[in-house]
């Protein structure tokens, strides 16, 4: 039966009830011996009934939520009329005012990188990133015809979302490096600096074993559609891909953690996914016993030089033991030190913690996705399993020094949560983030060649640069990275060209789809360095650098800038009616 006529017929039902119960008052009152018999009766038809009442109990959801639930359980929902008004009033008890509509997801804050005066900072440094869990994120927000919180959008996950046919490395390096400089589109006056790392890719059947753990949160938060259910397709995704060689491991936590499945052999795919199947969610969230308990299962599990890797699938509600937010890293970052990496997998809406599962991958040297439908699950641990397993490169840091002969100002974009002081670059105690086999990762520059208007006031007093500086040399790059299981970092250089600046147009195809992918993210957190660059601009440049779209990623970002093009169109109408009322 569809939703829509009980929700219409819910006031004709609540005044019916009403005056049944009006009436059996009546009653009561009459013959004080009746409700000792007319209680027992009661409780044996709620107990018969119970099924239905709570079925019907869901009827007085939103539609959107009663479809929602109606796809988890697999079956119709059948109201009982008589069960109407009570399960209505149980609701209401149950629930305060707004709880449903409250917004409990919760997002790091974090402020944009400045504008840097070359004379003041001519160095930068950042930990590379290779997480694009931002992405599929915001994604399901503009699915959801939602502009995304402001919090929620970290440019450099969008950029790196996307593959790039980048140069593939040579020599010992695990990674290749190419720069690109082009004006940038947003500003004429400024020049957009790309730095490239494309990392050696592996096939399946060329990673070394894998010891796996599979934490899943089966709490009650994860009791929805896009929770437990997709997790459980997800992972059967995985189990498909594993080799005799390899072993996994399922635990589980809700109000306590448990084993599910032990280590078992990739070959035993049945009984893998029997274990994955019989999964089911409820009770309250004690995640760091959970992640604990994990540990200990790799630990027992752990492959001398292979990959050993616990993936993490939860929304991140955590709620019993150790849950703020700190303690969770500082867990994470000790465990690393066993050789045991950790990767999470967000899921879920409404209550999820992004910022726990982004910190808690770069706390445990993994990495961090969100998987908001199966074609991102395939992405994540099919099309890209190599990538999110296999560690190539670990430590990796970027450290830039600008020619002030050649650039006045400049500001880094994206990776506010990456940055690093100038002496960690060469302090190899200080972490930072991993590469994984055949990853990319794309790093933005807006710089301002001398000469050209900036954003910042020129100083009265400032020294004028000194003459013999290598005035053909834009900046100089500095790559420290270290080999998995070694503890000494070693460093790559390489100059880059002030004369080798493009047009927009004469650019790369990947350098103006990564520009087109960067002013979107800046205009979605309402950022002022774009000027009148807008999302309209954005489509057309990323339309115009599809190239070879193999899996329609990029024509899917078009489409997503449309849409947020759309919406935001209606938003600025609904506040400009409500001004004027």
């Amino acid at each position: 039966m569809s939703a829509y006529p009980i929700l219409l017929t819910r006031p004709l039902l609540a005044g019916f009830a009403a005056g049944v119960l009006i009436s059996l008052g009546a009653c009561s009152a009459a013959n004080p011996d009746a409700p000792a018999k007319v209680a027992g009766k009661a409780v044996l038809a709620d107990q018969t009934h119970q099924a239905e009442r709570a079925e019907l109990q869901e009827s007085s959801a939103a539609p959107a939520e009663l479809q929602r639930k109606r796809e988890v359980m697999g079956k119709a929902i059948r109201p009982s009329v008589a069960y109407a008004p009570l399960s209505m009033a149980v609701q209401a008890d149950a629930l305060p005012p707004g709880y449903r509509d409250a917004n409990r997801e919760q997002y790091q804050k974090l402020t944009n990188n400045p504008v840097h005066a070359v004379a003041e900072t001519p160095v930068s440094t950042f930990s590379i990133d290779v997480d694009t869990g931002s992405y599929a994120n915001v994604r399901r927000f503009l699915n959801g015809g939602q502009l995304p919180p402001q919090d929620a959008v970290r440019l450099e996950e969008l950029v790196n979302y996307f593959p790039y046919a980048y140069p593939l490395p040579t020599g010992n390096a695990p990674f290749g490096i190419n720069t690109e400089l082009a004006v940038t589109p947003w500003n004429s006056e400024s020049r957009l600096l790309r730095i490239a790392i494309k990392a050696s890719d592996l096939r399946v059947d060329e990673l070394p074993p894998a010891n796996l753990v599979f934490l899943v949160d089966v709490s009650g938060s994860m009791d929805r559609r896009d929770g437990l259910p997709l997790v459980q397709s997800t992972l059967k995704l995985l189990v498909e891909q594993l080799r005799a060689e390899d072993k996994v491991s399922l635990v589980v936590y809700a109000g306590s953690s448990s084993v599910v499945l032990e280590p078992t052999a990739g070959s035993n795919k049945a009984k893998i996914r029997a274990a994955i199947d019989q999964l089911t969610a409820g009770g309250s969230t004690a995640g760091e016993s959970g992640i604990q308990l994990a540990y200990q299962q790799a630990q027992q599990g752990f492959i001398e030089g292979g990959i050993n890797r616990i993936l993490l699938a939860t929304d991140g509600d955590f709620n019993v033991g150790i849950s703020d937010f700190e303690s969770l890293k500082q867990l994470a970052a000790d465990k690393r030190k066993t050789g045991v990496s950790l990767t999470t997998l967000g899921f879920g809406t409404d209550n999820y913690n992004e910022q726990l599962m982004e910190q808690l991958a770069d706390a445990g040297d993994g990495n961090y996705a969100y998987i908001d439908n199966l074609r991102e699950a395939r992405k994540v641990l099919v099309d890209q399993l190599s990538s999110t397993l296999a560690t190539v490169a670990s430590d990796v840091k970027i450290q830039v020094e600008f020619n002030p002969a050649q650039v006045s100002e400049y500001r880094l974009l994206g990776y506010e949560n990456r940055a690093l002081k100038r002496e960690d670059f060469s302090n190899d105690k200080v972490d930072a983030g991993e590469i994984g086999a055949g990853h990319t990762v794309t790093a933005l520059y807006e710089v301002v060649p001398v000469g050209g208007k900036g954003w910042l006031e020129p100083l009265r007093y400032q020294h004028a640069v000194k003459a013999g500086s290598p005035s053909g040399e834009l900046a100089w790059l500095r790559i420290r990275y270290k080999t998995p299981g070694q503890s000494v970092s070693k460093l790559l250089e390489q100059p880059i060209q002030a004369a080798d600046v493009r047009a927009v147009s004469q650019a790369s195809e990947d350098l103006r789809f990564a520009a087109a992918v960067a002013a979107f993210a800046q205009q979605l957190k309402g950022d002022k360095y774009t000027g009148r660059f807008s999302l309209a601009g954005s489509a057309e440049l990323a339309r115009n650098a599809r190239g070879d779209d193999r899996f329609g990623l990029r024509g899917e970002f078009v489409q997503l800038v449309e849409l947020a093009q759309s919406l935001q169109t209606a938003d600025s109408r609904t506040t400009t009616a409500r001004v004027q009322q």
